[in-house]
C-alpha cells in the first residue's frame, strides 16, 4: 500500500502544480513519483498496512504486477513532453489524471473482496473518461469520450448487478469466502448468474469480443498516448483482476465459466485479426490487435499450472513494451502528418531509420516472431493450453498468422518506399530515440534470454 499512496501523493501534486508555469513540471513530478514508487515496490511491505489485508493484501503477485504497470507508465511519460505539447494548457491535469488511473490499477492487483475490487475498477475507469476527450476540439475524441463513458457505464451495472448476486447468495464479498461458497454450492442458480455477469463487464474492461465495441472508436480517437495508456497499462490491470478473481474467488464453479470465457476467446481470436486486415489507419488497426491480444492472454485461465502467473506477467511486459514501440513512432508521425493513415508512414526508415527500427521489432514481437519477447510469451501461454484447451491453442496460432499480415503493411509502408514523405529537418527528439533503444533491447534480450525477466522484477 506504500506504493499506492506513493503515486496517489504524486498524482495530487502533479495536478496543482498546473497553477504553475501552465504545469509544465507536471511531467517531471510524475517521472520522479514513479521512480520512487518503482524503488518502494522492491522494499518489502510497512507492517503498519497489516490492518488493512482483509480489503487489500500487498503480496509477491500485487508487486511484480505493480512494477510492471509503473515502468510502463514510466516509458509513457517519457513520451509526453512531444505528446502533449498540444496540451499546454492543461498538462498536468493529464499526467495527474494516468497517475490516479494507475492508482485504480494497483489497487486491481490486490484487492482482497469485491467491494475493493469495484473501487479500483471506478478509479482506473472515470480518468479515463475524460482523458479520452483530452482535444476538445476534436469531434472523434468527443465521441471516443461519451461512447466510452456510455458503454463503460453499462459494464459497471453488469459488474454491480453480478456483485449483489454473488453477496445475495454467498453471504459475503471477501474472496476466500465467496471461494468456499462456490466449492459447496456449485449449482447455486444465483451464484452462477453472478459469476457470469462480473466476467462480462470485466470482459468489456479488457476489450474481449463480444464485448470490444467500444475499442477501435476509441483508440482511435484518444490522444495517441492515452491511447498507449489504455492498451497496456488498462490492460495489464484489467487481466490480472480478472485472473485472481476467477481462479481465486471463482475458483469452486470454474467449470460453468470456462467454456463462456472459450467462446469469448474464440470470437475475439477470428473477428479481431479479420477486421485488422481491413484497415487502412494504423491506429484502428492497432486496436483490433488489442482486442486480438485479449484472446492471446485469455489462455492463461486454460491448463493452469503454478507458472500461469509467471507467464502473464511476462507476455502482458513483453506486450506492453511492444505498444510503447509502436506508439512511439505512431505519435511522432501524427504529429507530423495529423494522420496516422498507412500512406502516412511511407519511407519513414529513411528519415527516421531508430523510430522505424523501434516499431518494426515491436509489431514482430506482437505477431509472436522467434529471438523475440512476444514470441516466449506466446510459447508459454500456448504450451500451458495445451494441456486443457488445444483446439483454442489452434485458433490462436491462426489468428497469429493473420496478424502479421496487417503488422506487414505499416512495416512495408515504412522501409520500402523508395522516397520519403518527411523532410530530412524533422528529426526526432532525443529522448524518443533513447526510448526506441530500450525497447529494441528489452524486447530482443527477453526473447532470447527470457529468464532475465525474474531478475529485473526481483523474484
Amino acid at each position: 500500500m506504500s506504493v499506492l499512496i506513493i503515486v496517489f501523493l504524486t498524482a495530487v501534486i502533479a495536478l496543482f502544480s498546473g497553477v504553475f508555469e501552465q504545469g509544465k513540471f507536471a511531467r517531471y513530478i510524475g517521472i520522479l513519483g514513479l521512480i520512487i514508487a518503482l524503488y518502494v515496490s522492491f522494499m518489502p511491505e510497512c507492517s503498519f498496512f497489516d490492518h488493512y489485508k482483509h480489503m487489500y493484501e500487498y503480496s509477491d503477485n500485487t508487486a511484480l504486477f505493480t512494477k510492471i504497470s509503473i515502468v510502463t507508465t514510466l516509458l509513457l511519460f517519457f513520451l509526453g513532453g512531444f505528446a502533449f505539447s498540444n496540451h499546454r494548457s492543461h498538462q498536468s491535469e493529464l499526467y495527474a489524471l494516468m497517475l490516479f488511473a494507475l492508482c485504480g490499477g494497483i489497487i486491481l492487483f490486490g484487492y482482497q473482496n469485491l467491494v475493493t475490487m469495484f473501487l479500483g475498477v471506478e478509479i482506473l475507469s472515470i480518468p479515463l473518461y475524460v482523458m479520452a476527450g483530452a482535444n476538445k476540439t476534436d469531434l472523434r475524441s468527443n465521441e471516443a469520450s461519451i461512447k466510452y463513458f456510455l458503454m463503460g457505464a453499462f459494464a459497471t451495472g453488469f459488474l454491480l448487478f453480478g456483485i449483489a448476486f454473488i453477496y445475495g447468495s454467498a453471504g459475503s464479498f471477501d474472496l476466500y469466502k465467496i471461494h468456499d461458497f462456490g466449492v459447496a454450492n456449485a449449482g447455486n442458480v444465483m451464484f452462477i448468474l453472478g459469476v457470469l455477469l462480473i466476467l462480462c463487464a470485466l470482459a468489456f474492461k479488457v476489450a474481449l469480443a463480444p464485448f470490444h465495441m467500444w475499442s477501435p472508436d476509441v483508440y482511435a480517437g484518444s490522444p495517441s498516448l492515452i491511447t498507449a495508456f489504455m492498451a497496456s497499462v488498462v490492460k495489464i490491470s484489467g487481466f490480472f483482476a480478472l485472473f485472481r478473481l476467477m481462479t481465486l474467488g471463482f475458483a469452486g464453479v470454474t467449470h460453468e465459466w470456462i467454456n463462456v470465457l472459450g467462446v469469448f476467446l474464440i470470437i475475439t481470436l477470428l473477428l479481431a485479426n479479420v477486421m485488422g486486415l481491413a484497415q487502412t489507419n494504423a491506429k484502428r488497426m492497432l486496436a483490433y490487435s488489442s482486442v486480438s491480444h485479449a484472446g492471446y492472454i485469455g489462455l492463461v485461465f486454460f491448463g493452469m499450472t503454478s507458472l500461469s502467473t509467471y507467464n502473464l506477467a511476462f507476455y502482458l511486459f513483453a506486450y506492453s513494451l511492444s505498444t510503447v514501440g509502436v506508439f512511439m513512432c505512431l505519435i511522432w508521425v501524427e504529429k507530423l502528418k495529423r494522420e496516422t493513415s498507412f500512406g502516412a508512414f511511407k519511407g519513414l526508415a529513411k528519415t527516421e531509420p531508430l523510430l522505424a527500427t523501434a516499431a518494426t521489432i515491436s509489431m514482430l514481437s506482437m505477431a509472436g516472431v522467434p529471438l523475440t519477447a512476444g514470441f516466449m510469451g506466446k510459447f508459454a501461454l500456448f504450451s500451458q493450453a495445451m494441456n486443457g484447451a488445444a483446439f483454442l491453442v489452434l485458433v490462436a496460432v491462426l489468428g497469429s498468422a493473420l496478424s502479421i499480415a496487417y503488422y506487414l503493411r505499416l512495416i512495408i509502408a515504412m522501409f520500402f518506399f523508395k522516397e520519403s514523405t518527411f523532410k530530412s529537418s524533422e528529426k526526432v527528439t532525443l529522448t524518443y530515440n533513447i526510448i526506441a533503444v530500450v525497447v529494441i533491447a528489452l524486447i530482443i534480450i527477453l526473447g532470447v534470454f527470457p529468464d532475465l525477466f525474474a531478475r529485473m522484477f526481483g523474484l
